[in-house]
């Protein structure tokens, strides 16, 4: 029997322990933070349940639009104020019953979960340094690393836990800022912003580029730009932080330029370090990056032999998704299961601000570059009926096709629930659809959906 060591219980380290219990390996994992990782328990599952009752506080704002008030004629957002030590309650119980249900599910599929903190002995051992202070030595045939990765801070910009927060810190919160300042205008810092934005707060967001997410589509990013600032926030471009500090009640974020902007809490949203120090990787043969990352190839291989790496320690994508799919794919590899290699192509992402972000396959980056030639077809959400029916004027549908054959490389939707519908979109992309086929496909009327059957229309050719 082949013994698997796993050294980190997030998606990359529980989805590994999982395939390789059913293709017959004696797996035991190491976990020191919680069986989900951060995706579960201190950032994924509670950022996006806190983004849900954000969520129901922007369908209320839109009550009266839809001819909804109450009956002395009041606006129902106008009745209601978020309790944040509630909301936050239910985020932390969510956050813990799911860490407990996959824990259970492993235990049931025979996995040994050691609670404790592991480093590597050799490419073929993994040392536990257990909760109650002893350590155990575990001999591996193969090691998984999937440790993850914590928040960046700056020596200029450190989190206290109280005012000065990282996104893990947030949940502590029983009393709503009066004025939340947010570092950062990545994917983690929007979503953030969006949500206390939602739930009465103002926000003031740093951005040190010249639009938010640098990182997405373009017009996407434009047009999520124009709904916040619409709705009250402040966002202060090309604005570099020089420093966060903190004065009683008060928080003070100071810019390159001599600005000074002051609020009640401040959320740092700089990035992600990896979980790599002093883990013996180097010792192993383990190559790493300059930044400290785990160097894998597509089937999650490590410069050293018989040692796989998955999940946000190897920066390759940091999303939930990718993270389990590499800790399948190490474990497919390693026991002789039929393996494809990671394609990034074929990965859809989504941007949990209001309205959402959503995106698959190419990119208007690339083709605008030259890297990739394809036709592109955009389509505005407010001619949609049911769009119309629920009075959503924002968001769009773009799809991306191969000239010629029509193969359906790409796509971008923009709007409520966008990571519900982009689903068809990325099948089109996985399965090589053209972008008739996806025309041609039935779709409901009214619905959102129709919109991505009819940007696939557009693009026919005779």
């Amino acid at each position: 029997m082949t013994g698997v060591v796993i050294v980190g219980g997030g998606p990359g380290g529980y989805e590994a322990a999982l395939v390789a219990t059913q293709l017959g390996a004696e797996v035991t994992l190491v976990d020191s933070d919680g069986i989900g990782g951060s995706a579960v328990v201190t950032d994924c599952v509670p950022s996006k349940t806190l983004i849900a009752a954000a969520e129901l506080m922007t369908e209320v704002s839109r009550a009266s639009d839809l001819g909804i008030v109450l009956r002395d004629g009041a606006h129902p957002a106008g009745l209601l104020t978020a309790d944040l030590e509630r909301i936050n309650l239910r985020v932390k119980a969510l956050a813990a019953a799911q860490s407990a249900d996959i824990e259970s599910r492993l235990v049931r599929h025979g996995v040994s979960v050691l609670k404790g903190r592991g480093r590597l002995d050799g490419p073929a051992a993994v040392v536990a340094e257990l909760a109650d202070g002893t350590e155990r030595r575990l001999d591996a045939d193969a090691v998984l690393v999937a440790t993850g990765a914590t928040p960046r801070t700056l020596p200029s910009a450190m989190p206290d836990g109280e005012r000065i927060l990282t996104w893990e810190q947030v949940y502590d919160l029983a009393e709503i800022p009066s004025h939340l300042i947010v570092v950062g205008s990545g994917v983690t810092g929007l979503e953030f912003a969006s949500a206390y934005l939602a739930l009465g707060v103002p926000v003031t967001l740093v951005s040190s580029r010249d639009r938010v997410l640098p990182g997405e589509d373009a017009d996407a990013a434009v047009v999520l730009e124009d709904v916040v600032t619409r709705r009250g926030m402040t966002v202060l471009g090309k604005s570099r932080m020089e420093s966060v500090t903190r004065s009683g009640d008060s928080v003070t974020v100071r810019l390159t330029d001599g600005r000074a902007v002051t609020g009640s809490h401040c959320i740092l949203a700089l990035g992600s370090i990896p979980r790599t120090a002093d883990m013996g990787l180097a010792e192993a043969g383990v190559v790493l990056d300059n930044g400290g990352f785990v160097k894998v190839d597509r089937v999650s291989r490590t410069s050293a032999r018989g040692v796989y790496a998955a999940g946000d320690c190897t920066g390759v994508f940091m999303l939930a998704s990718v993270a389990a799919m590499q800790g399948r794919i190490a474990m497919w590899h390693l026991l002789g299961d039929a393996v494809a290699p990671l394609d990034l192509s074929k990965v859809s992402s989504n941007v949990f601000t209001a309205p959402e972000i959503a995106t698959v396959g190419v990119s208007q980056a690339a083709v605008d570059a030259g890297e990739v030639q394809a036709e592109v077809v955009k389509l505005d959400l407010a001619t949609n009926p049911r769009a119309k029916m629920q009075g959503v004027t924002d968001g769009f549908v773009k799809l991306f096709c191969r000239p010629g054959p029509g193969t359906v490389l790409g796509g971008v939707v923009v709007g409520p629930r966008a990571s519900e519908l982009i689903h068809p979109v990325s099948l089109a992309v996985s399965e090589n659809l053209t972008a008739d086929q996806l025309a041609q496909t039935f779709t409901v009327y009214p619905s959102m959906s129709g919109s991505i059957a009819e940007a696939a229309r557009r693009l026919h050719r005779v």
